[in-house]
């Protein structure tokens, strides 16, 4: 297995195109300070054991259910592979996505050249992590990350959750990129669910 999150962003989406599974989880510096739900789901994936996710209902989420092979990783690197070899091909999959440490007006910059790189046109979900640490300027952007995010994607009919557990926070739990999975959206829960 190929483990880690934020710069092995760029292994999984490299290696995604060969057709190959990647592991977004905790890395060897992060196990001391990640909770036992991220090490739990770690140890699952990498001993072949079945689990899945289930968890509170965002109200900011949009409903539906979808599949596909899930992608993603880290936005800022996704954002600055796109136009090489290296980019991740998102048609018909479900797209996870967390971040740290970046201005609100980036974020917005970086979805909308997702946008205009057709990176959500043909999307079937799309999972949002830790947006850990954002930061606004002096004169107020005037939306948060959710905001940003819906947004964009207003004219898009696939499901959207928000607060995955997934990204930089102690509950980064492992998922295996490159597999099958059904996405639930209710109002009242997300459920992810390896097929």
């Amino acid at each position: 297995w190929i483990i880690g999150f934020i710069d092995i962003t760029v292994l999984h989406s490299h290696i995604h195109n060969l057709g190959v599974a990647t592991l977004h989880a905790i890395m060897p510096y992060s196990v001391p300070k990640a909770l036992d739900t991220a090490k739990e789901t770690l140890q699952k994936a990498l001993f072949g054991e079945a689990y899945d996710f289930k968890f509170a209902a965002d109200s900011s989420n949009k409903t539906g259910v979808s599949e596909g092979l899930l992608v993603g990783g880290n936005l800022s690197i996704i954002y600055s592979l796109l136009g090489s070899p290296s980019a991740i091909d998102t048609k018909g999959k479900i797209l996870f996505l967390e971040d740290l440490d970046e201005y609100l007006y980036h974020i917005d910059r970086m979805f909308y050249n997702l946008k205009r790189n057709g990176c959500l046109e043909n999307l079937n979900g799309l999972i949002i992590g830790g947006m850990t640490d954002m930061h606004d300027n002096q004169i107020p952007f005037g939306y948060d990350v959710k905001q940003i995010i819906l947004a964009v994607c207003k004219e898009y009919q696939f499901p959207i959750c928000f607060n995955f557990p997934a990204g930089h926070i102690p509950d980064n739990r492992a998922l295996k990129l490159g597999s099958k999975v059904e996405l639930q959206v209710t109002a009242e829960h997300v459920q992810l669910t390896y097929k």
